[in-house]
């Protein structure tokens, strides 16, 4: 081998080596190395449209007067892409997006920062990203709906609790560079059918039939779904939720009284006892951000998570008293001020991660 060669030989397997231990373990630095990665859909279902398909009839191939005879219709599934690091925990990690969202929620934040997915990749989880039916890169839907294009950021800009109007919130853990706040509002998507908790539910359990065990980690509007799946699938061990605003599941002789707010009420779900008491035998963690008012005002945005909140402390308290494990955190009570809706990609998302991963290892999730 010539001296060429040599060198050339060398230096990769210091270039390799130096990538495999870069930095040290769990490091927010240097390269990711993945072992394995891709995408797929997954659950779903097919409709058959009666009669025999003619490739030759009129309208066959005609967008505009197109005969469905005979054809099929794949849809209704969620669609996943994954990351698989070298030297992973035992449970992977699956993220499920909230409304008018998608898997971008956990992907690289709307200033340019890693997300969740990047930062427990990082950190030694296999993690799967999910788009749930009738969403995103999930959006072939077998119901049909009529998709508006109404203005609405300033809603969503007050829902999400980023401020009111287009005034940001004092102390917000937000980029106020304009730039950053176009980003954020692209990454909003329509849903292509009606929302189906059953179709969503149901895509996202045979997700857990297909990878085995795992960890949910849900956001907002999937969290009640998230109880919903657990439910349903008891390859879900551990559940940790990201405000979640709906669907919060009791005992059927437990549903406390619904809690009104300005903009609308909020009701809790009444199942079966022996369905209920499948979430007392996992570990479930919860976390609100910032700027929920303590008491009623007139602002239905902020409203509506004062009422989530209430609801949620209820909802940990009947899990708990039947045996359960439910941890609920306010970011502002452990000293993380200014956090919106959206925490996992806030300017203090390596703080908000680090809460998460210390109460993976406290419960044994880690592993």
């Amino acid at each position: 081998m010539s001296l060429v060669q040599q060198f050339i030989v060398a230096f990769l397997l210091i270039t390799v080596f130096g990538a495999c231990k870069s930095k040290k373990y769990g490091s927010e630095e240097g390269y990711i190395v993945v072992k394995e990665q891709g995408s797929f859909a997954v659950g779903g279902t097919v409709v058959t449209a009666a009669g025999k398909f003619d490739p030759i009839a009129d309208g066959a191939f005609n967008p505009d007067n197109q005969s469905s005879a005979g054809q099929t219709l794949h849809g209704d599934h969620a669609f996943v892409v994954y990351q698989k690091p070298v030297h992973a925990h035992h449970l992977p990690l699956v993220f499920w997006h909230g409304y008018g969202q998608s898997m971008r929620t956990w992907q690289t934040t709307p200033d340019g920062r890693e997300g969740f997915q990047d930062i427990f990749l990082r950190r030694g989880f296999d993690v799967y990203n999910l788009d749930q039916p009738r969403r995103g890169n999930a959006g072939r839907s077998t119901k049909p709906m009529h998709i508006t294009a109404s203005p609405d950021d300033q809603l969503w800009f007050g829902i999400f609790r980023l401020g009111i109007g287009t005034e940001f919130y004092k102390g917000v853990q937000f980029s106020k560079d304009p730039k950053v706040l176009d980003q954020f509002f692209r990454q909003i998507v329509p849903d292509t059918g009606p929302i189906d908790f059953e179709v969503n539910t149901n895509a996202v359990s045979a997700l857990f039939d297909k990878i085995g065990e795992g960890i949910l980690v849900t956001h907002s509007h999937s969290g009640g779904q998230g109880w919903m799946t657990a439910v349903k699938n008891g390859k879900i061990k551990g559940i940790v939720a990201y405000e979640p605003g709906s669907n919060f599941i009791f005992p059927d002789n437990e549903v406390p009284e619904p809690i009104p707010y300005v903009g609308g009420v909020l009701k809790g779900l009444g199942y079966p006892m022996a369905e209920f008491k499948k979430l007392t035998k996992i570990p479930i963690v919860i976390y609100y951000g910032d700027y929920i008012p303590e008491q009623p005002v007139s602002n239905p945005g902020e409203e509506q998570w004062r009422g989530a909140l209430i609801m949620a402390k209820r909802w940990r308290d009947v899990v708990n008293k039947h045996g359960g494990d439910v941890t609920l955190i306010q970011l502002p009570e452990v000293g993380l001020k200014g956090n919106t809706h959206f925490p996992m990609s806030d300017l203090n998302n390596i703080e908000v991660a680090n809460l998460m991963s210390k109460w993976l290892k406290e419960k044994g999730l880690d592993r």
